[in-house]
């Protein structure tokens, strides 16, 4: 089994006004190789979505050595490794034009019936993903350690946010955050990020984010009507003296 690969020039469309690759892109991106490699091997949206199926991320790091930006080109590499029990570990690089690492990141993905929104087991749907070890792999995907939240706002989840699942799509959450941040902390490179998502915001639901700040992270967490959290996300940009 070979590892999933392509090239892509980073576009206009891509980055934000300090010509940097956008969060919600980069994390599009990952999300789409991820499909693409899946239904490559095998386990696409005959085996799930038009069963009833949904692909669901439960965690996701992001690490950037250095961040992308406008007129770059990058490849971007993905592989699946072992499943274990409910879960499907997925792991990603992006090579700069030289071939040296810029970021990586890994994901844990499950599968949820569509009607009950509760995981399923792969083995008795018949989904199977193969794995591979390169040795190579990043850190493993872990629940964001937690900031004192100071601020906190309402978000109705709109028609430009939701995906296929019917729900605010997990790229959108830290183009979320990101938006409630000064401009003097987005003047800084993105480091890393760390995403746990709990739940699910439906299409039309509100729901509160509160947040906090540590320099050099930024602490969010969002929970529904009744209390019930939606996702936790800590993203560390990089120190004021490294900032390009």
């Amino acid at each position: 089994m070979e590892l999933y690969q392509i090239e892509r020039k980073i576009l206009a469309s891509d980055v934000d006004l300090h010509r940097r690759l956008r969060p919600a892109t980069l994390f599009t991106l990952l999300q789409e190789a991820s499909i693409a490699h899946t239904e490559a091997l095998g386990a696409g949206r005959e085996k799930t979505l038009d069963r009833g199926l949904l692909w669901v991320l439960t965690l996701q790091n992001v690490t950037l050595r250095t961040v992308p930006e406008y007129d770059d080109r990058i490849t971007l590499q993905s592989w699946p490794g072992p499943m274990m029990h409910l879960l499907f570990p997925r792991y990603y690089r992006i090579l700069d034009a030289a071939g040296n690492t810029a970021v990586q990141a890994a994901a844990l993905w499950v599968l949820v019936d569509a009607e009950t929104r509760k995981p399923v087991s792969p083995q008795e749907v018949g989904v199977f993903v193969p794995g591979m070890v390169l040795g190579t792999e990043p850190p493993f995907p872990r629940a964001p350690r937690s900031l004192p939240v100071v601020r906190e706002t309402c978000c109705t989840v709109p028609y430009s946010a939701a995906d296929l699942n019917g729900h605010m799509n997990n790229a959108r959450y830290p183009e979320l955050a990101m938006d409630l941040l000064p401009p003097e902390v987005l003047a800084r490179p993105l480091a890393s990020a760390e995403i746990e998502y709990g739940g699910e915001a439906r299409l039309g639901s509100a729901f509160t984010v509160a947040w906090g700040r540590e320099d050099p992270s930024c602490y969010f967490e969002g929970t529904d009507g009744d209390g019930r959290r939606i996702f936790r996300l800590r993203m560390t940009f990089q120190k004021e003296e490294n900032a390009l």
